[in-house]
């Protein structure tokens, strides 16, 4: 297959990024820890449905006219960053819902939709997500490339996503992992509240 070398070279780079510690990383734990496993695993199904959104636009053709629109991309990066804040904000001076051994099994979980949602907006209002997808399609993927290869590639790239921050809610939601979240859970909000911050006031400062 003469688009292997492309394919490969695609999914390898995506999955780099992936791995890389970022917004989705950080709220794929939160909300693993915070509420289940099973709410951490439909977040990383949000990711994967935020990525989907990327590959339109950059199929669809958008991604030079946002690369090439200084208004546009601010917008998107400044709304990613109003994001980040805001669930940062949430975590931070949430209630400390104390997670005794007694009154863990009370705990409210949220919906799969709920969960979805975050992992979505996450990722689409991600301008690291949105950079990266900007340089696969105008630099790596040409615009000559066969609609089934860039197929094959965008359902690498979703599947990517979500197999692996499944594997890290997986991980995160351990017996062991469990019981120091359960016994360090306000130190764990604030920490997380405060890297997504952190991140959100990094994104809008930046220049890129």
């Amino acid at each position: 297959m003469s688009y292997l070398p492309l394919i490969t070279t695609v999914t390898i780079i995506h999955l780099l990024a992936v791995i890389s510690p970022g917004p989705d990383f950080i709220m794929c734990v939160r909300n693993a820890l915070t509420y289940s496993r099973k709410t951490g695993i439909w977040t990383a199904v949000g990711f994967g449905a935020g990525i989907s959104v990327h590959i339109f636009y950059c199929l669809a053709g958008l991604a030079l006219v946002i690369s090439k629109s200084i208004l546009v991309f601010n917008t998107i990066k400044l709304l990613g960053a109003a994001y980040l804040i805001y669930i940062g904000a949430k975590s931070i001076f949430s209630k400390s819902s104390v997670i005794d051994v007694g009154q863990q099994t009370k705990k409210e979980d949220i919906s799969p939709l709920a969960a979805i949602k975050i992992g979505f907006l996450t990722n689409a209002l991600n301008p690291k997500a949105t950079l990266l997808f900007l340089s696969l399609f105008t630099m790596v993927i040409s615009p000559e490339t066969p609609a089934t290869v860039q197929g094959i590639m965008s359902f690498i790239m979703i599947a990517n996503t979500i197999i692996w921050f499944s594997l890290v809610s997986v991980f995160f939601t351990q017996k062991k992992v469990r019981t120091i979240f359960n016994k360090f859970q306000n130190i764990f909000n604030r920490t997380f509240g405060g890297l997504l911050i952190a991140l959100g006031v990094k994104v809008a400062l930046s220049n890129k």
